[in-house]
């Protein structure tokens, strides 16, 4: 599937965002364009191949999300070999990661995400109410250029699961829900990276980390 929406006539870069069934594809779709990105919604690696950068969205459980991308496992491991900046959001992040404990319940077997991250997704402690869902601060753990002018501010979160990741370097921002968790998170060189919220539903703070994002994208 492909899908080419109407872009910006001077797009500051061009960006894929993966579709593999599940994502809120056309919001960030409306939130990268206006962030200065030329967008195709598509499951192609080739298209993968050609973008300035990927988006790799999702909504919905770690199982699912695997199994769904499965397919295009190898493609999304290619996009960070090459360097090309990969962005998962809120979903795609924790598939970023090795595995999740929503990933064995019901007695299945474990599944894997994409080991760009090495951790796991934890489930939020009995006794706090999940899903964690609205607004909640951002606080900068070390410099990143997708962060660049978001420290202290807050954004929108829907999620039951938390990442933590093996190297706590991992972190680039917390926030804190009962316990400090990891909201945004980046691989060793920062070519992988992903955040818990959805910027698309974040407002202002939401549209500055898109901008910093087709930044990185153009820079690249």
């Amino acid at each position: 599937m492909s899908t080419v929406p109407e872009s910006p006539e001077e797009a500051l870069a061009s960006v894929v965002v993966v579709d593999y069934g599940l994502g809120n594809l056309r919001s960030v779709t409306r939130g990268l364009e206006r962030a200065g990105a030329a967008v195709e919604i598509t499951d192609d690696p080739d298209a993968f191949a050609a973008a300035d950068g990927v988006v790799l969205p999702g909504v919905g459980a770690f199982r699912e999300g695997v199994e769904n991308a499965d397919p295009i496992r190898e493609d999304l491991l290619a996009v960070a070999e090459r360097g090309q900046p990969l962005f998962g959001i809120c979903l795609g992040m924790q598939m970023l990661l090795t595995s999740s404990e929503e990933g064995t319940t019901d007695g299945e077997s474990a599944v894997e995400g994409l080991d760009l991250i090495p951790g796991t997704n934890v489930r939020f402690a009995e006794g706090q109410k999940v899903p964690h869902m609205g607004w909640n601060e951002l606080s900068l753990e070390r410099e990143h250029p997708l962060v660049d002018g978001v420290d202290g501010e807050y954004a929108y979160f829907v999620h039951s699961y938390y990442a933590v990741p093996d190297d706590e370097g991992a972190a680039v921002a917390t926030t804190d829900y009962g316990r400090e968790f990891p909201s945004i998170v980046a691989n060793e060189d920062g070519t992988v990276f992903g955040t818990q919220f959805h910027p698309e539903k974040s407002g202002e703070t939401g549209l500055q980390i898109l901008r910093n994002f087709v930044e990185i994208c153009a820079d690249d």
